[in-house]
């Protein structure tokens, strides 16, 4: 069972600013070795299920005896993200709030496929934690990211029309076109597995670096804190993106990243 200890007020501060000056923070080896390991081979039992191409883990019930349902369900860790979304963003959350982990696959040529698919979250806070991350070649699959680029959103519209703007087929290659040749300079984040990373996924447009398609970049996301959770278009619209997206969790609940 993954066990963390209350985070001190002074380590929240840091965190948030962190977040709203270099665009992320880094709770540096927060996963020991042994826990690493072991949701090493959580991974490698998972590839071996659904074979070597793109795919993706939605919700808690696709995670069971593992460490990432660990996280997911540790008070402590809900607690520490809780702090940093109310203290950094300035939103109160119901005391029930949970955390929506998914655990994303990048390999093969479908994987390559789901690079650069610069998006804003739907939930306020991402927490973001590498386990496996290529170290050979130019691309690693690191983080990019145009942090804190937007506020948060008073209307749900708003946001469903920047959204809309910014995550279609054009605006998706543009962007990417326009970082391939230096025209924009994100953000970039090299991903140590044991870290974990924390940064404002609803106001950040961001996405992963490609890397070799014969390598594999497994990661965990925990999304926390929807701005928009009592919006009836934001439940709609999440739940059309739930229905098109691959997912290897057929009890999988709303997908926050749409």
């Amino acid at each position: 069972m993954f066990e963390l200890s209350t985070v001190e007020p002074t380590t929240v501060a840091r965190l948030v600013k962190d977040i709203d000056t270099r665009g992320f923070a880094v709770l540096e080896d927060f996963i020991a070795a042994d826990q690493l390991q072991q949701a090493r081979e959580f991974i490698t039992r998972q590839v071996t299920e659904h074979g070597p191409e793109y795919f993706a883990l939605h919700g808690v019930t696709a995670m069971r005896d593992s460490l990432f349902e660990d996280l997911a369900t540790s008070p402590a860790f809900r607690q520490m993200l809780n702090e940093v979304y109310e203290t950094g963003l300035k939103l109160t959350l119901p005391s029930d709030e949970t955390t929506f982990p998914v655990i994303r696959f990048l390999q093969g040529k479908t994987g390559r496929k789901e690079s650069h698919f610069f998006h804003f979250d739907a939930t306020g806070l991402t927490a973001l934690v590498p386990i496996v991350i290529p170290t050979e070649g130019k691309h690693c699959g690191d983080l990019i990211t145009f942090p804190n680029i937007r506020p948060i959103r008073r209307s749900v519209m708003v946001n469903v029309i920047e959204k809309a703007i910014l995550h279609n087929t054009v605006s998706q290659k543009l962007t990417s076109w326009l970082v391939g040749r230096g025209w924009l300079n994100p953000v970039r984040i090299k991903l140590k597995p044991g870290n974990v990373y924390l940064f404002w996924g609803y106001r950040s447009l961001h996405a992963n670096d490609p890397c070799d398609p014969s390598m594999l970049r497994a990661t965990a996301l925990y999304h926390y804190g929807n701005p928009h959770r009592h919006s009836r278009l934001a439940k709609r619209l999440l739940g059309r993106n739930q229905r098109n997206l691959p997912i290897a969790d057929t009890e999988a609940q709303v997908i926050p990243e749409a």
